[in-house]
C-alpha cells in the first residue's frame, strides 16, 4: 500500500505538493478545524489546478484508494480527511472573479466565504452563505448554505447558477440547469457525493451594508423571550433575519464584565433592506423584548460575517446534532429551555435558525435540499478547546438533542451533522433520496466519492 500512495510517477506528474507522514508540514496540513477528529491520511495532495484534481482523482480510482475532499476544513463529522487514504486539498484552488455589471461571480472550490465577501463587497454585493468567514465554499455549498440572507435570497444553493465538477472518471463537466442538469439537481444539497466542484458560479445580490448586531436577555426570560421570538420572525418581513441562541457570554470586549461567563439567551440580528429602517425596526423590536444588553448598528456585510470567527478558530473541540422543524410547540419550547440553560461551557450553544422567507420560494423537489417547508434549522453544539471537556460537551449535546428531536420534522441540514447512519441521511432527503441514487449510480457508480454524508449507489 505504502508503494502504491508515495507513487514517483504520480508526485512528478502533479504541480501541487504531496505530503507524507514525517514530512515538515504534514502534521500541520492533515488538522481539522474539529480537533476531536483524528486522521491520519497516507497522502495528502495540495492540487495547484483543474489539472492536479483530475490527476489525483484517477489516481485514487485506479489504485482502488480512499479519497477525501477538503475545502475548508470546517465539516464537524471530519470528512474532510481520512485515515490510510488521499486527502485531496483545494486551499490553493481559490481563484474569484466578479462581473460588475450583472453580479456574476466565479470562485474556485478551495475559496473560504472570506474570500467571497471581500470580492463582492468591493461592488457592494454579497452572496449568501453561512455565519463563519473561515467556513469553505464548496462544503457549505453542497449542504444547501443558510445564513444572514437565507430569509430574503434563500439557500445559497439558489443563488447557484453553475458548478465545474471533476467526476470519478476523471472528467471535467459543467452542470447548470442546461447541461447535466440532473447532476446540477443534485449537488444543490447532496453534498460530496457526486464529484470534485473545482468552480461555483452565484448570483450575487446587492448587499454592502446591514443593520444587525447582538441582544443578550437574562435566562430567567428564556421562555418568555423563545415563545416572543418565534411568532415575530414567522412573520417578520424578509429583509429582517435573527437567530436565537443560548449562550455563555465571551470574557471580552464589547460586553460588560458584569456578564462576563453567564449564561443568557440571545439573538443575532441582521437586517438587510434601508439601513434607516433595519434601525427603526431593530429600535422597535428592543422596546418590545427589553434586553439586558444590546450591540446593535449599522455595519459593512463581512463585518457581521467575521463576528464569530475569532470565539471559533481551528483546533477547539467540537460535537454537534442537528434538526429540522416545521414547528417549535409548545413542549419543545420546554425541553429548549431547559437544556439551553445548561450551556456548560463558553464556546458551546444552541441556535434556532429561521429558515422561512425565500427558502419557500421553491419546492422540495426543486433541488436535493428538500426540507423547504421547515422554518428552523437548529444546530446543538458543544465546543471547547480544552480535550478534557470532550465527554462533557458531547453528553451535553446528546441529550439537548434526543430531547429535542422528537419535536422536529426529521432529518437534520447536511452540515450539521456527524456520521449518523444511513437512515438518518434517508430522512435528511426524504422524498428525493431514491432520486439522488439514481444520480450517483450514473456519475459514480464505484462510490469514490464516499468520504462524507453517503449516499450508496
Amino acid at each position: 500500500m505504502e508503494s502504491l500512495i508515495k507513487n514517483e510517477e504520480f508526485i512528478q506528474s502533479i504541480r501541487g505538493t504531496c505530503l507524507f507522514s514525517g514530512d515538515l508540514e504534514y502534521e500541520q496540513e492533515r488538522a481539522l478545524y474539529n480537533a476531536m477528529i483524528d486522521k491520519h491520511p497516507a497522502m495528502i495532495v495540495k492540487c495547484e489546478d483543474v489539472a492536479d484534481v483530475i490527476t489525483t482523482v484517477n489516481y485514487a480510482r485506479e489504485e482502488g484508494l480512499l479519497l477525501a475532499v477538503r475545502c475548508g476544513g470546517h465539516n464537524g463529522a471530519g470528512f474532510g480527511s481520512c485515515d490510510g487514504g488521499v486527502l485531496l486539498d483545494l486551499k490553493h484552488l481559490d481563484g474569484r472573479w466578479i462581473d460588475p455589471e450583472t453580479g456574476i461571480v466565479k470562485v474556485e472550490g478551495g475559496c473560504t466565504w472570506g474570500d467571497v465577501d471581500h470580492l463582492c463587497h468591493a461592488f457592494g454585493r454579497a452572496v449568501p452563505s453561512g455565519i463563519i468567514s473561515t467556513t469553505g465554499v464548496g462544503g457549505l455549498t453542497l449542504g444547501g448554505g443558510h445564513g444572514y440572507l437565507t430569509r430574503k435570497f434563500g439557500l445559497t444553493i439558489d443563488n447557484l447558477v453553475e458548478a465545474e465538477v471533476v467526476l470519478a472518471n476523471g472528467e471535467l463537466v459543467v452542470a447548470n440547469e442546461n447541461k447535466n442538469a440532473d447532476l446540477f439537481w443534485a449537488i444543490r444539497g447532496g453534498g460530496g457525493n457526486f464529484g470534485v466542484v473545482t468552480s461555483f458560479t452565484f448570483q450575487s445580490r446587492e448587499v454592502k451594508e446591514i443593520y444587525g448586531g447582538v441582544s443578550f436577555f437574562e435566562l430567567e426570560r428564556s421562555a418568555e423571550i423563545l415563545d416572543w421570538y418565534l411568532p415575530m420572525i414567522e412573520n417578520a418581513e424578509e429583509d429582517l433575519y435573527g437567530f436565537y441562541a443560548f449562550l455563555r457570554v465571551p470574557p471580552a470586549p464589547p460586553f460588560p464584565e458584569h456578564l462576563h461567563t453567564k449564561n443568557l439567551c440571545g439573538i443575532v440580528w441582521c437586517y438587510t433592506g434601508n439601513l434607516q429602517r433595519g434601525e427603526q425596526r431593530l429600535h422597535e423590536l428592543m422596546q418590545e423584548s427589553n434586553p439586558v444588553f444590546t450591540h446593535l448598528g449599522a455595519m459593512p456585510f463581512p463585518a457581521i460575517q467575521t463576528m464569530f470567527d475569532a470565539l471559533y478558530p481551528k483546533g477547539h473541540q467540537w460535537y454537534w446534532r442537528g434538526d429540522f422543524f416545521t414547528e417549535i410547540t409548545p413542549q419543545a419550547r420546554e425541553e429548549f429551555v431547559k437544556w439551553g440553560s445548561q450551556v456548560p461551557t463558553i464556546h458551546s450553544t444552541m441556535h434556532i435558525y429561521p429558515i422561512n422567507g425565500a427558502v419557500q420560494h421553491k419546492k422540495p423537489q426543486d433541488t436535493a435540499f428538500s426540507h423547504r417547508e421547515a422554518k428552523y434549522s437548529v444546530v446543538y453544539v458543544g465546543v471547547d478547546p480544552d480535550p478534557a471537556n470532550k465527554d462533557l460537551i458531547t453528553d451535553w449535546c446528546k441529550n439537548y438533542h434526543e430531547a429535542c428531536h422528537p419535536y422536529s420534522s426529521g432529518g437534520a441540514y447536511l452540515n450539521f451533522m456527524m456520521e449518523e447512519g444511513e437512515d438518518r441521511i434517508r430522512s435528511t432527503y426524504r422524498a428525493n433520496y431514491d432520486k439522488l441514487v439514481e444520480v450517483k449510480r450514473k456519475y459514480d457508480p464505484q462510490n469514490l466519492f464516499r468520504v462524507n454524508q453517503n449516499i450508496k449507489p
